[in-house]
């Protein structure tokens, strides 16, 4: 190893205690969507045709980010897509990723929620359905604690902005601890149950 090599290995080691001291903390935007987590139905309009899929939601990686795993229906082909969301201090906006089995594009979105908090407006280039780069603008909306409708709004080659999607969402309702610890101990049997009511 030469002096230079372990001059940048000794500073490396010298600033760890530091970066570990200035490590930042999940802030009260991203506690708000830690407000998401669970498990969706969800009912999906894709141009006037209904079908159904089931939305996972996960806080993860430090509490900085929720993931979503999205499995469903459109147009009689199996559907799965994964998403990020998060929120970055830096930008002062909410960021996230989409990838689907739809596209091999991967989406990049950012936006903000209203004065009120209830509805957050992420927009992003993706694939239009001509195939070629589009605005994608996705508004949700909270109408309720265990409910919220999606829509997404395409930018056409004419510069107009068209509905596409419509989903609406209820949250499964999670058991309680006491519910559960009763049924464990009443029927001796603990492999039932995933947290969610069926």
């Amino acid at each position: 190893m030469t002096i230079r090599s372990l001059a940048a290995v000794l500073v490396t080691l010298l600033a760890m205690p530091l970066f570990a001291q200035e490590t930042q903390k999940p802030t009260a935007e991203h506690q708000k969507l830690h407000a998401n987590a669970g498990t969706w139905d969800a009912v999906i309009d894709w141009m006037g045709q209904k079908s159904a899929g089931v939305s996972e939601n996960k806080v993860t990686l430090g509490g900085f980010w929720l993931v979503d795993h999205f499995t469903g229906d459109f147009g009689g082909q199996k559907f799965a897509g994964h998403g990020y969301t998060g929120y970055d201090p830096s930008k002062g906006k909410y960021v996230g990723t989409w990838f689907d089995s739809m596209s091999p594009s991967m989406m990049v979105l950012e936006g903000n929620y209203d004065a009120a908090g209830k509805v957050l407006t992420m927009t992003g280039m993706g694939v239009g359905m001509d195939g070629k780069p589009a605005m994608h603008r996705m508004v949700t909306t909270h109408t309720g604690a265990d409910t919220m409708e999606f829509e997404m709004f395409v930018t056409g080659a004419d510069g107009k902005e068209a509905p596409m999607m419509k989903i609406s969402y209820t949250r499964r309702a999670q058991k309680s601890k006491g519910a559960e610890g009763k049924g464990a101990e009443g029927t001796g049997d603990q492999s039932k149950g995933d947290g969610h009511a069926k």
